[in-house]
């Protein structure tokens, strides 16, 4: 069972701050929560985070987990302990728990209260996959299968749809109606040869064309 937790407002520490930390990121990133990541070092993914501001980067290296807990402030409502000391992951997440703070191990599913799917994310586009916490390797292989198999054109094609929904909301009021002229757009073979050739503006062009057209009809 896959369920999204509701973050907005929450505050959330990541400790690691390599690759395996920026894969475990992608689940929260979007969610409204502040983020701190802590680590010695990190990767130039994170970083790149930071310098977006999407998260708050601690240079410091922890030697007592206990302590370091103790001393955070606000108290963190979500932990992800993500480095690759399996020890030091274990009182992380004792010390935290202690706190009343939810927690996940990146090496130790039976004592995190969740499992953190591998997502695939291309674009606009995020897909889950989780082993139910059975085979974290097998569950990154099929994230990097759908990746792959997400093409510039389905990725052009949300555009288009993101475009076309905005406009035919206020001009088209049945929802039924709605959802039929966006799928024949979508499914138009001019506008799907356009999208195909990366023609972004032109397959817009053509799409209000075609919602012109229904409305004199």
């Amino acid at each position: 069972m896959l369920l999204d937790l509701k973050l907005d407002g929450k505050t959330v520490i990541v400790v690691g701050g390599g690759n395996e930390s920026f894969r475990k990121l992608q689940s929260v990133l979007d969610s409204g929560a502040t983020i701190w990541v802590i680590s010695r070092e990190f990767s130039s993914s994170i970083e790149k985070l930071a310098q977006e501001k999407r998260v708050a980067l601690v240079k410091t290296e922890i030697k007592d987990a206990k302590a370091f807990i103790g001393s955070l402030n606000p108290k963190p409502d979500l932990l992800l302990a993500v480095t690759n000391n399996s020890q030091l992951n274990l009182e992380l997440i004792k010390a935290a728990k202690a706190t009343g703070c939810m927690v996940y191990s990146v090496d130790n599913p039976a004592v995190s209260d969740f499992i953190l799917p591998a997502v695939a994310h291309v674009g606009e586009v995020k897909i889950a996959v989780s082993t139910s916490g059975r085979s974290p390797a097998v569950a990154r292989e099929l994230r990097e299968r759908i990746e792959k198999m997400i093409t510039p054109e389905d990725l052009l094609e949300i555009e288009l749809q993101t475009h076309v929904r905005s406009i035919i909301k206020t001009q088209v009021p049945d929802s039924k109606a709605r959802s039929e002229l966006i799928n024949s757009i979508l499914n138009d073979i001019n506008i799907k040869q356009l999208l195909k050739e990366g023609k972004l503006l032109e397959a817009q062009e053509l799409a209000m064309k075609l919602i012109a057209k229904k409305e004199t009809n």
